[in-house]
């Protein structure tokens, strides 16, 4: 019968992980604490599937997944919602639209294990108009935004929209969202 490790020897390699990766950072003369060092890693699952990255990628960052809910990415893949995708005609063909429809709704924050991807999924504010899911209108979004003033963002010419999250977020495309990790162009690191 196989053994379950202790306790202990779980906590003590937890902490030489910790240890490894402050030294990892030390060596490139960075001075940080472990806090940091955990912020290298995703909090959000990024974008994998290379259909949906390839296609979607090719005109803004392939966001990931669990940004929306599986009822928000069937509605954005519908046929008639893709002939006028946010006023582009983003259409596909149907097979490729199967594909991508199975890869985010199987992925998407209601589908989701990790406590940020689920924050997305909680019910909240109606969207704005009827126009198409936005995950700029999320409550959870607009609560980690919302002191952010617009003319770092949407004044910017260098970014132009809340949607345009990797303009800021240096690391979105990796699943990275930490706000400690937010360059805006023409500005600087956000301090909040």
């Amino acid at each position: 019968m196989p053994t379950r490790p202790s306790i202990p020897l779980l906590a003590l390699t937890g902490l030489l992980l910790v240890a490894a990766g402050t030294a990892v950072l030390a060596a490139d003369g960075e001075t940080r604490d472990w806090r940091s060092w955990l912020r290298l890693f995703p909090n959000i699952a990024p974008a994998s599937h290379p259909v949906y990255i390839e296609e979607c990628g090719s005109c803004h960052l392939a966001y990931p997944p669990g940004v929306l809910t599986a009822d928000s990415w069937k509605q954005i893949l519908a046929p008639e919602s893709l002939a006028d995708h946010y006023g582009d005609d983003a259409s596909l063909p149907d097979d490729l639209v199967v594909e991508l429809r199975t890869y985010l709704m199987a992925n998407a924050a209601d589908k989701s294990a990790r406590i940020r991807e689920r924050a997305f999924a909680v019910p909240g504010a109606a969207p704005s108009d009827s126009s198409l899911p936005r995950i700029t209108e999320t409550p959870y979004f607009v609560r980690k935004h919302d002191r952010i003033p617009t003319r770092l963002v949407t004044d910017n010419p260098e970014v132009g929209s809340f949607s345009q999250c990797n303009r800021c977020h240096i690391g979105a495309d990796t699943g990275v969202f930490d706000e400690r990790q937010v360059d805006i162009p023409g500005f600087g690191p956000w301090k909040d």
